[in-house]
């Protein structure tokens, strides 16, 4: 290559840089794929919750089905394998305790027994490049502080939910980014949905005991209305006969004459004639 040829190519144009978006025109660009993902998952649910191949709450509910697999298509998980580790509690989406676990080991993370029996599991959890280890304790004690052990899954199986418990726990003190804001596990909320449903029939019992009837008002007579001035109301004393209403000839007391001593006017004393 000669001294001329090295000129011209120095002197060449330089190739134009990449097209970058600016960030909002990027995120554009990801809601727009997304929204076209959510309609294959949506496809794919519809033809999915006619089966009996899904849990039964997912069976006939392809719009539930579809939040599933998009929810698990965030952490990894293939459309069937995210119909199986999320359950629907009171409307609140929760990922098997087995199913956290196995999400955060795939990221590298290391989850691990330490101590497993009936009455105390002990779980690890170390986070990829951290030295640091995070334990979760779970004793059959802190269960019955809880109210739990009354319920009938800890009743017939009491280590494998102290481990759920436990598993849960260092989960989400190890890698609680990875779980993309589910951090509850089913176990968790199954318990306190049964806690909350055998609460509420107590609270309702003590508030109607609570409630005590009103005291009955105390009844007072009623007040006789009273009469107009000047009636009469002793039937006895009314007058019966016409003479004595008109006051005219034939009433003994029309003249005025004043009563005798033995109560009859002098005008009509018995057994003598009435005076001219």
């Amino acid at each position: 290559m000669t001294e001329i040829d090295i000129r011209e190519n120095s002197l060449a144009p330089a190739a134009p840089a990449e097209d970058v978006p600016p960030p909002a025109r990027r995120r554009t660009r990801d809601l727009v794929a997304w929204a076209e993902e959510a309609r294959a998952a949506y496809a794919v649910a519809e033809s999915l919750a006619k089966t009996s191949f899904v849990p039964a709450q997912f069976r006939g509910k392809p719009g539930e089905c579809t939040a599933a697999i998009l929810t698990g298509n965030e952490m990894g998980l293939s459309p069937m394998a995210s119909l199986r580790s999320f359950d629907l509690i009171q409307g609140t989406p929760a990922m098997r305790a087995n199913a956290m676990r196995g999400v955060v080991q795939s990221r590298g993370h290391e989850i691990w027994e330490e101590k497993i029996s009936p009455t105390r599991v002990v779980v690890c959890g170390q986070r990829k490049g951290s030295d640091k280890v995070h334990r979760s304790e779970w004793t059959i004690e802190r269960a019955e502080g809880l109210r739990l052990t009354g319920k009938d899954n800890w009743k017939s199986q009491p280590q494998a939910m102290l481990l759920a418990r436990a598993t849960a726990e260092v989960c989400r003190m190890t890698a609680s980014d990875v779980l993309y804001g589910v951090p509850y596990a089913a176990e968790e909320l199954a318990d306190q949905d049964e806690t909350g449903a055998a609460d509420k029939p107590r609270r309702k019992a003590r508030r109607k005991a609570a409630e005590a009837p009103p005291a009955p008002e105390p009844e007072f007579p009623q007040p006789e209305p009273e009469e107009p001035a000047g009636q009469v109301t002793n039937r006895e004393e009314q007058p019966e006969t016409v003479e004595e209403l008109s006051g005219e000839p034939g009433d003994p007391w029309a003249d005025g004459a004043e009563p005798a001593a033995g109560g009859w006017p002098t005008v009509a004393r018995p057994g003598q004639g009435v005076p001219a």
